[in-house]
């Protein structure tokens, strides 16, 4: 951790750091240097202030995002020319136009490396045309706006889990593959829930084509079409709203800087005094001194759901086998 002597912000002490590893050539062009996570394990400082380092350094023009690679020291820290392949991917001194649909999924990359980093609000137009080399207008050879952005974001990722063809036996555990899925992707990239709509749904041919498989994973329960549909939205409402309470708790962190477990902390006299008024005993019995397990609530949730489903499920065939 930064040192408390140091009267400089963690994340500018951090920053100095890495970009004196970088001066140094010990971390060259096209290297990669530590993710947001690393940086907020390696320095024990929150993910917030782990963001503000990769920020810093991005804007000085450092560090730069890279397909496949994460975030890398950008060539130009190096003194080195951008390379040919860069320019043409980037626009910049292309001989031609570039190839739009070739370039599509480097832009949609770039797009979802920001949203994971620093949050949705970071995501604007302008912001990402930054991150491309690209002038803000070049956008729109991709996208028709930033709706359109954001759904074809969310299937660039949806496109990245990958369902069996058949999968287990027996549709639980089908259902509990496809829910358990979608949660790690949730989790992995947390903007995912504020862009899905039930009401307004995106017509994308990825997200569609996972409503479809757990569709027929409940293929042989004989239920009607529009129950199935309302199963398979329902256990997708689910997963996103736990999803939402990851994506919140992460954009607390950033706005605080504090962790849920450092909050937690925080908040625990004031809890104690509450609890031991006398007025919540069965609250006071319970044990509260770790912060909220989302990943236990999603189990939990997930397991009792399907037993209700499996109620349903099991009425309906006793009323199909009753001869009366």
């Amino acid at each position: 951790m930064p040192s408390a002597q140091n009267t400089e912000p963690p994340y500018r002490v951090i920053a100095a750091e890495i970009r004196s590893r970088i001066a140094s050539g010990e971390l060259r062009p096209g290297d990669r240097v530590p993710s947001i996570r690393a940086i907020s394990q390696r320095w024990g400082v929150a993910i917030a202030t782990a963001t503000k380092v990769t920020a810093v350094l991005r804007a000085e023009g450092l560090v730069e995002a890279r397909v496949g690679s994460g975030t890398v020291v950008s060539p130009r820290a190096g003194g080195e020319r951008t390379s040919p392949a860069h320019r043409t991917a980037t626009g910049a001194r292309a001989a031609g136009p570039p190839d739009q649909e070739a370039l599509r999924p480097h832009v949609l990359r770039t797009a979802v490396e920001l949203a994971d980093t620093e949050g949705l609000p970071a995501l604007t137009m302008r912001r990402l045309a930054a991150e491309l080399d690209l002038g803000p207008m070049s956008l729109y050879r991709y996208v028709t706006g930033k709706d359109d952005l954001l759904a074809q974001m969310a299937d660039l990722v949806f496109g990245d889990v990958t369902l069996p063809e058949d999968g287990p036996r027996g549709w639980r555990a089908k259902l509990e593959l496809v829910a358990r899925q979608h949660w790690r992707l949730t989790r992995r990239h947390l903007w995912l829930p504020h862009v899905i709509s039930f009401t307004r749904p995106v017509l994308a041919p990825t997200m569609l084509a996972h409503t479809e498989w757990t569709l027929r994973a409940l293929d042989g329960l004989d239920l009607p079409m529009d129950v199935r549909l309302q199963e398979a939205l329902t256990l997708h409402a689910f997963v996103v709203t736990i999803g939402l309470s990851k994506a919140d708790e992460a954009r607390a962190e950033r706005d605080t800087g504090l962790s849920l477990n450092r909050w937690s902390d925080s908040q625990r006299p004031q809890r104690r005094q509450l609890l031991a008024s006398g007025r919540f005993p069965l609250l006071a019995a319970l044990s509260d001194d770790a912060a909220p397990d989302l990943d236990a609530l999603f189990e939990y949730g997930l397991a009792r759901h399907l037993d209700g489903f499996a109620v349903l499920v099991g009425d309906r065939t006793q009323e199909a086998n009753d001869p009366t």
